[in-house]
């Protein structure tokens, strides 16, 4: 391949760790993925994941291989390059009536980012995660062979590509089935919550009238008030309930330098957390909302992780089996606050069943995200005792989201790890597609 890598910064969404690299772009992503060592999209994986294993090891930017290449209108059968945005899938479809599966909390996310991902949305409960949608792949495996698989072609491979972070192989395109909606408007309702008991059986409840449900928790609260927060549903609005016009473009506002340290202190956390829950001063809204609105209301603000500061921030995602007495999440809440951690962010939802991607995140249970800053020592620390908690309960982490997450955490609660490593090292025996999360949680040489 006559193109050279270039120097680049990279980093995740956190903005931690950052490194010099070396990245390969081209609009032929075969040709990007020749010599790369990964693929990688736009960035919104929070750690490590989308970072090389050394900074000599150039990755592939999938992002100007962005073209639609066939859509069927009648069965809403999409193939499209890896590197296209939902951010332009939704600029093309949503007005023509199509919308994807499943969708994740950003639209600045590639194809290939969802799939590696297994992205999965706030109608979990209902469409499960996106690799349920996903038809075929194609791949550059390790052995620089460009090969398509699927259910009925190399499923094994099919299987742990879905959710594998990028490991198995390099995705090239994908087929997948858009979703045909009444209208491009969500009718949504929200409701104020007094405490933990009521979000999560306020989830559980509207699981069964709503396709799509999430909450905000306010993380910082204690006592009775641990857990309160605002519980959101939605569905499509139907034709009769939409505006005529279809959803304007929103303006979005930047961030335009990191926030100085003051900025993220306790009393700022709570002050916001307080401000954002009394916002909702209606005990109940309906009514008509903007898709953007509903689905990626952080998008509104362009470089929002530099709110956490120079040292960037992580997020911790896990999700906890189902109980009786709501006692995981509740326990899991607590040693939060009492251990110190402090976040402007914390979302739950209601998990539905595992989905069939060999390593995908979401199984049976809440799944509760909270974004918190970076502190050298404090954070690995928390992530430690989360994830002691985590593995007591029987739940496991989003590794999307992970920065700190020691290998032997990671062994402990992930029980399908072996056979995701069996299938990797059919196609990949030396590891030559690794990763710097590869590196510290699967033991791939550096």
């Amino acid at each position: 391949m006559s193109q050279q890598p270039y120097r680049k910064k990279l980093s995740g969404w956190g903005r931690f760790p950052i490194l010099e690299g070396l990245e390969f772009r081209s609009e032929d992503l075969t040709a990007a993925t020749e010599k790369a060592t990964l693929s990688r999209g736009l960035g919104r994986s929070y750690g490590d994941s989308s970072l090389p294993a050394r900074a000599d090891s150039p990755v592939a930017d999938t992002t100007l291989a962005d073209r639609l290449l066939h859509f069927d209108p009648d069965s809403g059968l999409l193939r499209a390059e890896a590197g296209v945005s939902l951010l332009a899938l939704n600029r093309v479809f949503l007005r023509r009536g199509w919308f994807v599966p499943v969708s994740p909390g950003t639209q600045f996310v590639t194809l290939g980012g969802m799939i590696a991902s297994d992205v999965h949305g706030k109608n979990h409960h209902v469409d499960g995660c996106f690799g349920q949608h996903v038809r075929s792949l194609r791949l550059r495996v390790a052995d620089g062979r460009i090969l398509d698989c699927s259910d009925a072609s190399e499923p094994d491979l099919f299987r742990a590509t879905i959710g594998g972070m990028g490991l198995t192989g390099h995705i090239l395109e994908a087929e997948f089935s858009m979703r045909r909606i009444p209208s491009p408007w969500i009718w949504g309702e929200s409701e104020r919550i007094d405490h933990l008991d009521a979000m999560v059986t306020g989830l559980k409840q509207s699981a069964h009238d709503w396709p799509m449900t999430v909450g905000w928790v306010d993380c910082l609260a204690r006592g009775d008030r641990l857990g309160r927060g605002i519980l959101m549903k939605g569905r499509w609005a139907t034709a009769d309930e939409a505006p005529e016009k279809s959803p304007p473009l929103k303006r979005r506002l930047r961030v335009p330098f990191p926030f100085p340290a003051l900025a993220l202190c306790k009393p700022s956390m709570k002050a916001f957390n307080l401000a954002y829950y009394w916002k909702h001063f209606q005990r109940v809204r309906r009514g008509i909302v903007h898709p953007d609105s509903f689905f990626y209301p952080l998008d509104a603000l362009d470089d929002w992780n530099l709110i956490y500061g120079r040292r960037g921030f992580t997020q911790y995602q896990c999700v906890l089996p189902h109980a009786d007495d709501n006692g995981p999440a509740r326990r899991f809440l607590e040693l939060f606050v009492s251990a110190g951690g402090m976040g402007f962010l914390c979302v739950i939802k209601d998990c539905g069943p595992e989905g069939r991607g060999l390593l995908s995140f979401p199984r049976p249970g809440m799944s509760i995200a909270m974004d918190f800053p970076i502190h050298p020592t404090r954070t690995p620390e928390l992530v430690d005792q989360l994830n002691e908690l985590v593995i007591a309960e029987g739940g496991r982490i989003y590794l999307t989201k992970d920065t700190f997450t020691k290998a032997e955490h990671f062994q402990a609660m992930e029980t399908r790890l072996a056979a995701f490593n069996e299938v990797r090292r059919r196609w990949d025996p030396d590891a030559r597609i690794r990763s710097a999360q590869s590196v510290r949680l699967l033991g791939d040489p550096a």
